[in-house]
Parts: structure tokens; sequence; C-alpha cells
């Protein structure tokens, strides 16, 4: 196994613990989830770019690559929408959770493209990801972290007691930066599933290829 494979299988070892960490009320172990989260987001693209360089892409790695990338995507959303009530964030026009209808929306466009680029490679055709798919996967990360910062934050806060101006000000800017993010990942989530549709429904107008 080359090392981008290997840092795939990585991330998708570290997902279950990225998943439940957030849940066990302990400032530290919430601060383990967040720096797990963190290294998962980089080592996404860190094999990406080594395997291109390297010229060591394989089939193994284009099965793993994707299958990792929706583990952590749920693994995170699971946390984020149960823990939302206990842990919104917070903003200058009040605190902000994760609705329901959000994580439909991101979810199910995943399973949707998973489903349409199975399809059209039935059909030929390797649907690669768009600009604007890859800029919805950054402020979705940044989203993502912003919340798990925020379960570690927030906990350490209580502990701590801290309640100083300074403390509000910083609450306030994770909380606008991870609202921000959570807006414009959701608008390219949408708009990234138009533009695909658009440019590859002409795929399914004729039958797959034998």
């Amino acid at each position: 196994m080359n090392l981008p494979n290997a840092l795939t299988v990585g991330r998708i070892v570290v997902t279950p613990l990225i998943a439940i960490l957030p849940f066990a009320n302990s400032w530290t172990l919430r601060l383990a989830a967040f720096v797990l989260f963190t290294l998962a987001a980089i080592t996404d693209y860190i094999d990406g770019h080594l395997a291109r360089s390297r010229k060591e892409e394989t089939d193994l790695g284009r099965l793993l690559d994707p299958l990792a990338d929706k583990l952590l995507l749920v693994g995170t959303f699971v946390p984020m929408y149960l823990l939302a009530s206990d842990f919104p964030f917070e903003t200058p026009i009040g605190n902000i959770g994760l609705p329901w209808w959000i994580v439909v929306i991101v979810l199910g466009r995943e399973l949707f493209m998973t489903i349409f680029r199975q399809a059209a490679a039935r059909r030929g055709v390797v649907i690669a990801a768009i600009g604007p798919a890859k800029w919805k996967t950054g402020f979705q990360l940044v989203w993502q972290g912003s919340a798990y910062f925020w379960f570690w934050a927030a906990t350490l806060a209580a502990v701590k007691g801290w309640n100083s101006g300074a403390w509000r000000d910083f609450a306030l800017f994770n909380g606008t930066v991870g609202t921000l993010t959570m807006t414009v990942a959701v608008i390219l989530t949408v708009y990234s599933l138009a533009v695909y549709l658009r440019s590859f429904r002409s795929v399914f107008e004729t039958s797959p290829s034998k």
C-alpha cells in the first residue's frame, strides 16, 4: 500500500473516534476530536496531492478516497446535529443551531451524487469534481471545524468559568465564522448539484455502454 492510500485508510480508521468523542462531557476528549478532525481534513488534501504528484494514483485509492470523505461527513454531522441544541453557534443576531433540513440537503446531495457518478460510470463517463464543488468542500470543512472547535472551547469555558468580554467576543467570532461558512456551503451544495445536472444530463440520454 502506498503512502496516499495509507493516509486515506488512516482517515477512515479515525472517523469513528471523530464521531464519538464529542459526546463525552470532557473538554480534553472534545479537543482530541477537534485535533483528529483537523488532521483528517488536512490529509484529505495531502493524499490526493501526493497521489497525483508522485504518480501513485490507484484503483484502490479511487475507491477509498470518496468513501473516506463520505464517512467523515456523516461522522461529523451526527454529533453536529445531535449536540446543536447544547452547542449552538453564538452570533450577533442570536444563537444558530443546525436545522434538520440542512442536514438533509448536505447528506442527500452526497448520496445523490454518489449514485449519479456510478450511473455515469456505467455509461463510460467519469464525473470529476468541478470548481463550485471544491469550494463547497472547503467551506464545509471550515464549518465542521468551527463546530468541533466550539464543542471543545465551550466545554472548557464552562469548566474554567470563563465569561469575560474577551471570551464573549471570541465566541461571537467563532459562531459568526461557523454560521457564514455553513450558509455558503449550503448554497454551493445546491448550486454545484445544479451545475452537475446541467452539465451531464446528456449522458443519460443514451444507453449505457456495453
